[in-house]
């Protein structure tokens, strides 16, 4: 049996996949789990070697991406490009660090006892991507762990699943021991059994999940009852504050990227650009005139910075979140209507407020609002007014009171002097509150797909008590 996912411009069939049952999870799980032990068991070198070869065999699929992406989801081209850039980066990345899952030999106050940490793989980790930077995600779902000695089983998203299909495909080119990399595929009205079968499955050890803060805290709640660790990287609500002696140039620039880069469908989206009001009026007319360049269009055409979101209910509930605000006093400065049903135009509210949506609820759109802050002291507080804690920046020309206040914003992630959506395969990445727990990438990475062993070694005979 299989499902079709529709391409959201068109209409039409973008792809087909295999609509897998929860009472299949059973088997995809005890596959990994009797896979895993000969690859964890290979030496690092040789573990890195497959990974770089699936590194090769992404890149080559260049154009098979670039098709899917475009047609599951409405991204451009630039966007697909730019996810497999990174993605062949991070399965680069994963193959560096092999060499580098070291423990330690920790000091004993017992004599002759030689005592060491450990760094050993899980068993089986479940990796759930999403499907708005899926190259990227996918990826990261999985490369690190296999890293580290895993099995992995990707949990494709219903809106892609060609695109993330295309990601086992190459890790299966480049020559993992079968049943190492496993992909699940199901209908979207079956999405909530399966992924809870698969984190019932006694084989599956860890899970890591990127999506909404709704579904997190379910994959949470079920993975509690099993006493299963989780990685979860969820929703966002990034505020980039700009102090009065900002570069407002650069500042217009970064606000840009940061908030309609890929419809500003991406967790790290600018979402709230708070404004020292002493230089409010100024950012706002530059900005302005900048988002009034940023074109939306069919992006099989290929000539306009923005693309089509990912469905016409993304489209409803940015327009919604505008026209609250609007009511409540806010001020449009630019829009249009929406095209071929998703291809909607870059939105900027100004003079947002507390008291509204737009200032709280997650858009994952093209829409950001401008809020104005007394000074500094009160744009602190205005970024931290919120559930979410994923990524933020501050604009400022004195790069001390920079860091000084991004160490204020409570944010897994604060960039000083650039733009909030900034993704690197060697760094820390994750959030606090609303936005998830734990950290993918690189050393950080390894904490989170291994198990640490305290392990001794006794070289003198022992003296007991009793």
């Amino acid at each position: 049996m299989e499902f079709t996912r529709l391409n959201p411009l068109t209409g039409e069939v973008a792809s087909s996949a295999t609509a897998m049952q929860a009472g299949d999870m059973a088997a995809i799980a005890a596959r990994a789990a009797a896979a895993q032990p000969a690859w964890g068991g290979m030496g690092p070198n040789a573990r890195r070697a497959v990974l770089n070869k699936a590194a090769d065999a992404l890149a080559a699929k260049k154009d098979d991406f670039v098709a899917a992406m475009m047609g599951e989801i409405g991204a451009t081209a630039g966007w697909a490009m730019f996810n497999l850039m990174l993605a062949v980066g991070m399965v680069r990345e994963a193959a560096s660090l092999t060499t580098q899952i070291a423990g330690e030999v920790i000091p004993s106050d017992k004599p002759g006892c030689l005592a060491m940490a450990l760094k050993e793989p899980v068993g089986v980790i479940l990796g759930i991507a999403p499907w708005n930077a899926p190259i990227i995600l996918g990826v990261r779902a999985i490369a690190v762990p296999l890293a580290c000695g895993n099995a992995v089983i990707l949990k494709a998203s219903e809106q892609c699943p060609r695109t993330h299909a295309l990601i086992i495909e190459a890790f299966a080119e480049a020559g993992f021991p079968e049943g190492v990399v496993n992909v699940v595929t199901n209908a979207p009205q079956d999405a909530a059994d399966v992924v809870g079968a698969l984190i019932d499955a006694p084989q599956v050890k860890r899970i890591n999940f990127t999506g909404s803060t709704a579904v997190g805290r379910i994959i949470a709640k079920r993975a509690a009852e099993h006493l299963k660790p989780c990685l979860l990287e969820l929703g966002g609500k990034a505020p980039m504050v700009i102090c009065a002696d900002a570069d407002l140039d650069e500042a217009v620039k970064a606000a840009a990227f940061g908030a309609y880069m890929n419809q500003g469908q991406i967790c790290m989206s600018t979402e709230r650009i708070i404004v020292v009001e002493a230089v409010a009026d100024a950012f706002a007319a530059k900005f302005a005139e900048k988002v009034k360049t940023l074109a939306a269009g069919d992006p099989r055409q290929g000539n306009t910075p923005l693309g089509g979101v990912v469905d016409a209910k993304t489209v409803a509930h940015c327009l919604s979140l505008v026209d609250d605000a609007v009511a409540k006093g806010a001020v449009l400065l630019t829009g249009g209507e929406t095209s071929l049903n998703v291809v909607m135009p870059a939105h900027l509210v100004d003079k947002v407020t507390p008291d509204m949506k737009l200032f709280r609820d997650e858009s994952f759109g093209p829409v950001v609002g401008i809020i104005r802050a007394r000074d500094e002291a009160h744009a602190i507080e205005l970024a931290n007014d919120t559930e979410y804690g994923l990524s933020a920046a501050v604009f400022t020309t004195d790069i001390a009171k920079g860091l000084t206040m991004a160490k204020q914003i409570k944010s897994g992630i604060c960039h000083v002097n650039g733009p909030t959506v900034h993704d690197e395969a060697q760094m820390p990445f994750g959030g606090v509150g609303a936005s998830g727990y734990g950290r993918f990438g690189g050393r950080q990475g390894i904490d989170s797909f291994t198990e640490t062993r305290w392990i001794t070694v006794e070289t003198q005979p022992g003296h007991f008590p009793i």
